[in-house]
């Protein structure tokens, strides 16, 4: 529950009950009579202990100490009516941690395991740089140059930068006083038009001034306001690299998804290709039989159309690849680079074993978990900013000035008169905040909504994570299974297909069943490059659910908010 006042009865009944403990600790009778004889209501003193509760710790001093301590502060409370306030601020400084809000906690409660099973356990390598684990030297090069050199990967560097420089001024402006260095200089020029009566002592001339000051302005952080924002700033600090790494991994993942993306369709043109010639085959083995007379000519026509439609297909999946590897240049920041420069080849492998992971490590392995839990913590902080400009503010401001004036002098016309001098200051700004409580009192409000907002959203990205995780995991296992059981299929269309071939060259059948096997087997191949496309991508997106990308340990473990 935040403090909203401090009562100075209060403070004085502590005061005076603290000198009474001390004294009987120690058996000092005189203590008990400097009390009875006070005039004044007992005023507490900043040596005194502010709590009854409070064990005095005077045994390194002894009786004779604890006497003088009782004997400086009954004085002191006796001639200084300032006294109490400054016992309000020790007061203040000891209870401003217990009288702030608590950082908020959002209750998570994840499944101890994934619906999907089957997972290898494999090093945190396996997750830290999960690209190595396709052994593919391309993808590797690939994902690295992206990284180092892609315009994403130094744009979210130079967002880290703007956010390290913003720390280091935040920082700064917190512990470093303000401290401007002032200089002046000033020219006067007076004429006198009329002078009557006797005495005067205005001269006119030119007179010049040179002035500098060096002011000083400290904030006494008696209420914990200075580490309060420290521990804002660090947390926004902590948000803004999980941001950065976030954005890493996410263009690792791009890279991949791009360049398999690449080498399916490169599979998938070798087998339009591949097509295209048996198409070829087909229509000049129909022709040949019609001009024989073997056949009717109209067998010949469709084989014919046939061809051009596998062409046609065969020149589209070579403007999609041509597409995709521009794509994946740009991607690399390579993008003016010629598509020559990036070999793709027509293969694709079986996607590696996905290392076996539990739910709650999502909260420290994912960039964007921890992103969502510093803000949070920031969020936090930030209220507690705002309870504690309740509290009064004592702000001292040293200074130290030197002047130099040069005037026209009064005793000899026409002379001047030079005055150097020097000075310093030593002051003190209390300022306490009462006609603006109702405006503090609406911050407090509107920070505690944020800081609602910021557990709301934690709470989602942690949720949204674990669904992605999860459905990651279980797609990734449909798709090894469809790709096994069209790779099955596709064996036996491709048997069924060249015995048809075979029977339709040698006569035994027809062009419509040649035709009709060659397109079942088209059909089931073009289906498994889909297939083993989509696994490899599917297990990009499943190592990118699981928080991989990045290493977890450059960074600290936990955000701080209190």
């Amino acid at each position: 529950m935040f403090c909203r006042r401090v009562n100075l009865r209060w403070v004085r009944r502590a005061g005076g009950a603290s000198i009474h403990h001390t004294a009987d600790r120690y058996g000092i009778k005189d203590g008990q009579a400097y009390v009875q004889r006070l005039d004044a209501p007992v005023k507490a003193h900043i040596w005194g202990f502010p709590f009854r509760s409070h064990a005095p710790k005077w045994e390194t001093i002894g009786r004779q100490g604890a006497l003088g301590v009782i004997t400086i502060g009954l004085s002191y409370m006796r001639h200084a009516k300032t006294g109490a306030y400054i016992a309000t601020f020790a007061l203040l400084a000891v209870g401003s941690a217990a009288c702030t809000t608590p950082a908020r906690k959002v209750d998570l409660q994840l499944p101890s395991a994934y619906e999907a099973s089957g997972a290898t356990p494999l090093g945190a390598q396996a997750l830290d740089q999960w690209w190595t684990q396709f052994g593919d030297p391309v993808l590797n090069d690939l994902v690295t140059t992206a990284l180092a050199q892609s315009p994403d990967a130094r744009l979210a560097a130079a967002r880290l930068e703007e956010a390290r420089a913003i720390r280091q001024g935040q920082v700064r402006q917190i512990f470093i006083p303000q401290t401007p260095l002032v200089g002046s200089a000033q020219r006067t020029d007076t004429d006198i038009s009329d002078q009557s009566g006797t005495g005067g002592f205005t001269q006119g001339g030119v007179s010049k001034t040179y002035a500098a000051n060096f002011d000083v302005s400290w904030e006494l952080d008696l209420v914990g306001r200075r580490l309060a924002a420290l521990r804002v700033v660090k947390n926004d600090m902590a948000a803004a690299r999980f941001a950065y790494e976030g954005a890493r991994a996410a263009l690792a993942a791009n890279v991949a998804q791009s360049y398999f993306e690449a080498r399916g369709l490169a599979v998938q043109l070798d087998d339009a290709r591949e097509s295209v010639r048996i198409a070829k085959a087909l229509s000049d083995t129909a022709s040949e039989r019609g001009r024989r007379g073997l056949t009717a000519t109209s067998e010949g026509e469709r084989a014919a159309a046939d061809l051009a439609q596998a062409e046609a297909q065969a020149a589209a999946l070579d403007a999609q690849l041509r597409t995709a590897r521009r794509t994946l240049l740009i991607l690399v920041g390579k993008g003016v680079d010629p598509l020559e420069s990036l070999p793709i080849t027509p293969s694709l492998a079986k996607p590696p074993a996905v290392p076996a992971a539990t739910p709650g490590q999502l909260l420290a392995r994912r960039p964007d978990v921890r992103e969502a839990a510093a803000r949070l913590a920031s969020a936090s902080g930030n209220l507690n900013i705002s309870e504690l400009a309740l509290f009064p503010t004592l702000t001292l401001t040293p200074g130290v000035g030197l002047s130099k004036s040069i005037t026209p002098s009064f005793l000899e016309p026409g002379a001047e008169t030079s005055t150097t001098s020097s000075a310093w200051t030593l002051g003190a700004n209390l300022s306490i905040p009462i006609l603006n409580i109702p405006k503090l009192m609406s911050d407090i409000k509107a920070s505690n909504a944020r800081v609602e907002q910021a557990a709301i959203t934690y709470e989602k990205t942690v949720q949204t994570a674990f669904g992605e995780a999860d459905n990651a995991l279980v797609q990734l296992a449909a798709d090894e299974r469809r790709v096994a059981l069209l790779s099955a299929g596709e064996r036996r269309a491709a048997v069924a297909y060249e015995a048809s071939r075979k029977g339709y060259a040698a006569g035994l059948t027809d062009l419509t069943a040649a035709l009709q096997a060659e397109q079942a087997w088209r059909a089931v191949r073009s289906a498994v490059t889909g297939a083993q496309t989509q696994a490899l991508q599917r297990a990009v997106q499943t190592y990118k659910a699981l928080g991989g990308g990045w290493s977890p340990e450059a960074v600290p473990t936990k955000a701080s908010a209190q």
